[in-house]
């Protein structure tokens, strides 16, 4: 019986250092935008990526909780959970959470081995966000249809010390995504 095949050799089959990229900001700051554009850029490029978004795991996963602290704290436990286990597989895992509070997100880090964890922040005002309203909740929280809703009456607890700070008000798609993609090359690449 041979010896169990450990995360180092994983990645080296895949040829990439394996790494968690989680995309963190107000609801409408374009966590999900981006990260579709990083992964489909990633792949394009030969990376072995996943993609966690918030929205996908709450229809299956997830689908069990609801919005109460408690269950979102859950929710990120989860999310954070399941990107271990894909770095551990080799995998370069793009996360999409709003993740509002540091305890989550210092507790998702705790996962992963120092340089395999990135918070990449999306620094962009509530004001702007609310004009995206990509989804009609800042509508519905300002017409009080939806509580504590992260933006409005929800707090945010903006990242201490992120890898990264984007304000997606200034900077284009393309060149978060680049940032980005220096960001994983710069940490992530095949040793």
């Amino acid at each position: 019986m041979s010896a169990p095949i450990d995360k180092t050799q994983r990645a080296a089959q895949k040829g990439q250092r394996p790494v968690c990229v989680w995309l963190t900001g107000l609801p409408g700051s374009g966590k999900s935008t981006i990260a579709q554009a990083l992964d489909a850029e990633l792949f394009r490029l030969g990376r072995h990526v996943a993609l966690l978004d918030g929205d996908a795991l709450r229809t299956g996963l997830n689908r069990d909780l609801g919005f109460t602290p408690q269950a979102r704290a859950e929710n990120i436990r989860r999310a954070a959970e399941v990107a271990r286990l894909m770095v551990d597989a080799g995998l370069i895992v793009v996360c999409a959470f709003i993740s509002p509070f540091r305890a989550e997100r210092r507790f998702a880090r705790s996962l992963f081995s120092s340089g395999e964890f990135l918070e990449v922040y999306l620094d962009v005002s509530s004001a702007v966000c609310e004009t995206r309203d990509p989804k009609g909740h800042y509508a519905k929280a300002r017409r009080g249809e939806i509580t504590a809703f992260t933006g409005i009456d929800g707090s945010y607890e903006v990242p201490e010390a992120p890898e990264l700070s984007l304000d997606t008000a200034e900077v284009s798609l393309g060149k978060c995504v680049e940032q980005i993609l220096a960001l994983i090359v710069g940490s992530a690449s095949p040793d």
